[in-house]
């Protein structure tokens, strides 16, 4: 079932965390479980936003240890980008568990991804110059109001609803997915890959790492390793269609372009509005009358078709 949305307005920047948690909330009925946001702010030169967590939602239940736990996790993350060189120019905690920090650095990030990922019980959700990814248990209005999303100004993003079918209900099993490490690229999707595993083992081999066992996470990574090779986005979305086999539709930004694509066969839903400042897509069309007071005309894509669109 669940549930995909996107939004990319070009030239301006606009409310899109009011925008795509209307969005999204239009959606709670394909998928109650956990909702995730992928936002994409104003970047500043060598300066990065990281977002992580030293906990899940359900283990603060669990009583003083884990709350002592979390402290010591928080703080071995300072240490250790101290220790390499960061400097934390801005800190906010969302939750008891889940952090934003604003940093400076010009060393290897990769490096201090994995130095940071090596601590027990610390996850980087996303890490990059524009990428803010937000995702918690609940529905759009919660997880919205619980990060205070209402007020993030930006120009793109993108944001799912999910119904946990084959996995736990947790915020490491919610989407979208970071495309570890590579910066700025997201991926929300809805469908399934039958040859998940072959192409996981064959980025694994490649030196990449992933946290999950959702297919969503590997097309990330898939479309960031082959755009890490000298490809676009749009030639890498291509190439998608044919290597990855199963039905999907997904949708993918990076710091400044927003994409779409189907499989062949066309079987998952989306909605696609497009007029000259704004391009909204969402997997049923009562998400993108959530954000117009007015009358607007809306078309399906094509099977097979790739769409980008840069902000």
């Amino acid at each position: 079932m669940c549930g995909i949305a996107g939004l990319i307005h070009k030239g301006k920047s606009s409310d899109i965390g009011q925008e795509l948690t209307s969005m999204l909330q239009a959606l709670k009925h394909r998928g109650p479980d956990s909702t995730g946001f992928a936002l994409y702010g104003h970047p500043q030169d060598n300066q990065y936003v990281m977002r992580f967590k030293v906990a899940e939602q359900e283990d603060i239940k669990k009583g003083f240890e884990i709350h002592h736990q979390m402290h010591e996790r928080k703080a071995a993350v300072n240490d250790r980008m101290v220790e390499m060189g960061a400097k934390i120019n801005g800190e906010q905690q969302a939750t008891e568990y889940a952090h934003r920090y604003i940093f400076t650095f010009d060393g290897d990030l990769r490096r201090l991804a994995d130095y940071i990922e090596d601590i027990e019980g610390a996850e980087i959700l996303s890490l990059g110059h524009a990428l803010e990814l937000i995702k918690d248990l609940g529905d759009a209005n919660r997880v919205s109001s619980q990060y205070g999303l209402g007020d993030f100004e930006g120009t793109h993003a993108i944001g799912h609803t999910r119904m946990a079918t084959e996995s736990d209900v947790d915020i490491r099993s919610a989407h979208p997915y970071w495309a570890y490490p590579f910066n700025d690229v997201a991926v929300v999707h809805n469908g399934q890959l039958t040859n998940y595993w072959n192409n996981r083992r064959a980025l694994e081999r490649r030196g990449h790492r992933f946290m999950s066992n959702c297919d969503s996470e590997l097309i990330a990574v898939y479309l960031a390793d082959y755009m890490d090779r000298d490809g676009d986005l749009e030639e890498s979305m291509q190439r998608s269609i044919s290597e990855l086999d199963g039905v999907f539709t997904y949708v993918v930004a990076t710091q400044d372009k927003l994409g779409m694509a189907k499989d062949v066969m066309a079987a998952k839903p989306m909605v696609l509005y497009e007029s000259d400042d704004l391009i909204a897509l969402a997997s049923e069309e009562v998400a993108i009358r959530s954000i117009f007071p007015h009358e607007i005309d809306t078309y399906d894509p094509y099977e097979g078709e790739v769409r980008v669109w840069q902000s």
